[in-house]
């Protein structure tokens, strides 16, 4: 559990490092990409916290291998979490991303921005939109895992 939330900071610092250097220089939706996918693994050590805190509360007694079944293991775990319920659902979204088709737009260019078809709709990926929700909900994401977890106090 505590590895996983280390792994999850770890993480957190590689997103920030994409967005903040690595876009600075190259702005590629490959590096868009990167830092998507830097998203869904500190999400993934985050889950993977939660659900061995949830097996050390007897919640239940075997941990599924797949992502998809740990979400539902953590949403059966935290039912009554409304924020916890949310970011898996969240993270959802995230995969569901990754995996769509999408294009590219204004490369090389400030605005870059991957454009991904979603649902019967377009979900526009830029940096600001990287740095301002994404970052956000992430780091959110951290800090209540942490004091969830009983590894920060609430303040």
């Amino acid at each position: 559990m505590k590895e996983s939330l280390a792994e999850a900071k770890e993480e957190l610092k590689r997103i920030e490092h994409i967005i903040y250097v690595s876009l600075k220089y190259t702005r590629t939706v490959d590096v868009l990409r990167n830092a998507l996918n830097r998203l869904v693994s500190m999400f993934d050590f985050l889950i993977d916290a939660l659900v061995a805190y949830a097996k050390k509360e007897k919640k239940f007694k075997k941990i599924p291998k797949t992502p998809r079944l740990k979400v539902e293991l953590v949403r059966e775990a935290f039912e009554e979490d409304e924020r916890i319920l949310w970011y898996m659902n969240f993270y959802i979204f995230l995969r569901d991303i990754l995996k769509a088709k999408f294009t590219k737009r204004e490369e090389y260019r400030r605005h870059v921005t991957m454009v991904a078809e979603l649902w019967n709709r377009t979900v526009d990926v830029n940096i600001d939109t990287l740095e301002d929700n994404l970052l956000v909900i992430a780091k959110e994401f951290m800090e209540y895992s942490e004091i969830l977890l009983g590894f920060k106090e609430k303040e």
